[in-house]
């Protein structure tokens, strides 16, 4: 029998952990002078106060949605995919070479296609260290780290050599046809009569982040396939006894972390950008390790634990906009964040597990 109940598990915990984060990311704003009350209304007001921020704080959710679900299925499997920010690059570069090279009618259609090519090529990045660490034993984490500085090579070569416009000096693609342009939550809400800002980039693609959400959950808790990657993320040796092959296993759920982490493109390239540009990732495939970390590597945990870091992402640059708070502050305090809910998780869960241990007792006297 479980120590504490699941409620406690996946609310009480990540909730304190955000609590202690903010008590003392409020002594940093002292520290430095500012107010952290007011700091406090700025970021709730720029990221939620309207749906022009809403709209930033739904992008950025929608990325980490991709990154941290890509986390989470290599979790269940007992691996640790860090390369995240490769994958996406490469997924990237699939929905470019989709969007670019095959005359679409429609972006309904374009959508899907460049889908399958962020996939496919997220996935096939993540397959070599899988590969590795399968047959040849390499670390999976040592592995998917150097590969993110790989992938980073391959697109700067691409940009460069292949893909940059005659006359350009800018290392990217040229912009995408009007035909592939994705919708933005403004398109798709004014046929309701829903007013949303023009100038906000969350786009469709937030609809197909849900989705894949949903498809994870069913993915991993109602498949048989679901059910060997856990058994195996929680003991190798007894999975491997049951009949559950190490490198099929370890091959699958790479593949399905690397395309998750791909179809980010569809997002940031597609859906804000219309083209393919050096720096699309920004990082996201790194804060996909929070979210994941926070989400407890549950589909519905990483959905809001990607709204959560949106909100930051958002919030902070507002305040650093708006007040004398450097930027290099909204770094710190996602660190806080990521530090209770990740690092020091066990110093929230242990006091509690003992707490509620105690009430049990006291409840059977």
């Amino acid at each position: 029998m479980d120590v504490m109940p699941k409620w406690a598990e996946v609310v009480l915990v990540p909730l304190i952990s955000l609590l202690l984060a903010a008590i003392l990311s409020a002594l940093v704003i002292l520290a430095i002078g500012e107010d952290p009350v007011a700091a406090v209304n700025l970021m709730i007001t720029g990221a939620l106060g309207s749906t022009y921020g809403w709209g930033y704080t739904l992008y950025y959710a929608t990325n980490f949605m991709f990154t941290g679900l890509a986390v989470a299925v290599a979790f269940h499997a007992g691996l640790f995919n860090i390369g995240g920010e490769g994958q996406a690059m490469l997924g990237g570069l699939g929905v470019a070479l989709v969007c670019l090279f095959i005359p679409w009618p429609h972006w309904t259609i374009a959508v899907l296609a460049a889908t399958v090519g962020a996939a496919l090529f997220g996935a096939l990045w993540a397959a070599i260290p899988a590969y590795l660490q399968a047959k040849r034993g390499s670390h999976i984490v040592i592995t998917t780290i150097m590969f993110n500085f790989i992938a980073a090579a391959v697109l700067n070569y691409m940009l460069v050599n292949i893909l940059r416009p005659a006359g350009s000096m800018d290392p990217a693609t040229e912009r995408f046809p009007e035909a592939v342009h994705l919708p933005s939550l403004h398109d798709l809400l004014a046929p309701f009569g829903i007013a949303f800002s023009k100038a906000a980039p969350a786009n469709v693609s937030l609809v197909i982040a849900i989705i894949a959400c949903v498809l994870v959950w069913v993915l991993i808790w109602r498949t048989p396939l679901g059910l060997e990657i856990r058994a195996y993320g929680k003991s190798h040796r007894a999975a491997s006894y049951a009949g559950i092959g190490a490198v099929r296993i370890t091959m699958i759920a790479m593949l399905i972390s690397g395309g998750l982490a791909g179809m980010m493109a569809i997002n940031n390239v597609m859906g804000e950008a219309e083209r393919l540009v050096l720096n699309a990732v920004e990082g996201a495939g790194f804060i996909g390790i929070a979210v994941a970390l926070m989400g407890r590597s549950h589909p519905f945990g990483v959905f809001l634990a990607a709204i959560l870091f949106g909100f930051l992402y958002q919030g902070g640059a507002e305040l650093a906009l708006w007040t004398s708070i450097p930027r290099e502050l909204i770094v710190v305090i996602q660190a806080l964040v990521i530090l209770f809910t990740g690092a020091l998780d066990n110093m929230v869960r242990m006091p509690l597990e003992r707490l509620f241990l105690a009430f049990r007792r006291g409840g059977t006297t």
